[in-house]
């Protein structure tokens, strides 16, 4: 689906009904589903009942499953909590920041033969309202709040969706498959909610 210019969503669900329109297209065109994310401007009493938070870790948490095309969701980090370095399974994803700050390092993915620790490429700080993208042709990332005194929330579009992932040890490379999990689905928990394996805290390892 062309469009001639960027649509600028008023409320989040003007933005989940226009990611709807544009994902009912085989063909997507990725800057103009990061220029619409970006544009959305972020209203905590819009997202508020999605942000579920963990003391123990970051949690992810289901808004819209975009008929199939998408997985839209909410991920809510405490002070200090971030992801393992992991791939997107093939996948489109677009990372905005709702409220604080997020840490995104990105990697190259590592050499077969080589069991040494892995290339950083990028380091950057995303902050309010702004919109990343990322895909497995770019590289690897991890994702953390730097903060160790104020949360975080992120908005996450992934396209096509997916449950599983690769995280990779940083020192060595080494990679693990991991099942994605929802710590709650339209704002509210999960009825069966599985340790997401690896997640960090304080400065541990964990799936993103």
């Amino acid at each position: 689906m062309d469009h001639t210019e960027v649509l600028k969503p008023q409320t989040l669900e003007e933005l989940i009904r226009i990611l709807h329109q544009i994902f009912s297209s085989d063909k997507v065109n990725i800057e103009e589903v990061q220029n619409i994310v970006e544009s959305y401007e972020s209203n905590p009493l819009e997202w508020m009942k999605y942000a579920k938070f963990d003391p123990y870790r970051y949690t992810r948490n289901l808004v819209d499953e975009g008929n199939g095309k998408f997985n839209l969701m909410i991920l809510c980090w405490g002070e200090g909590h971030g992801s393992s370095i992991h791939d997107h399974t093939n996948s489109h994803c677009f990372l905005k920041i709702l409220q604080g700050n997020l840490k995104e390092t990105q990697y190259e993915w590592p050499q077969k033969k080589s069991n040494g620790a892995m290339i950083k490429t990028s380091e950057g700080v995303l902050k309010l309202n702004q919109c990343a993208y990322i895909n497995d042709s770019i590289g690897l990332h991890r994702v953390e709040n730097p903060s160790h005194t104020e949360p975080a929330v992120s908005l996450h579009l992934y396209s096509p969706p997916f449950d599983h992932c690769q995280t990779f040890d940083q020192r060595t490379g080494h990679k693990n498959t991991v099942k994605m999990t929802f710590w709650s689905k339209y704002g509210e928990h999960a009825s069966v909610v599985s340790v997401n394996v690896g997640m960090w805290s304080m400065g541990g390892r964990g799936n993103g």
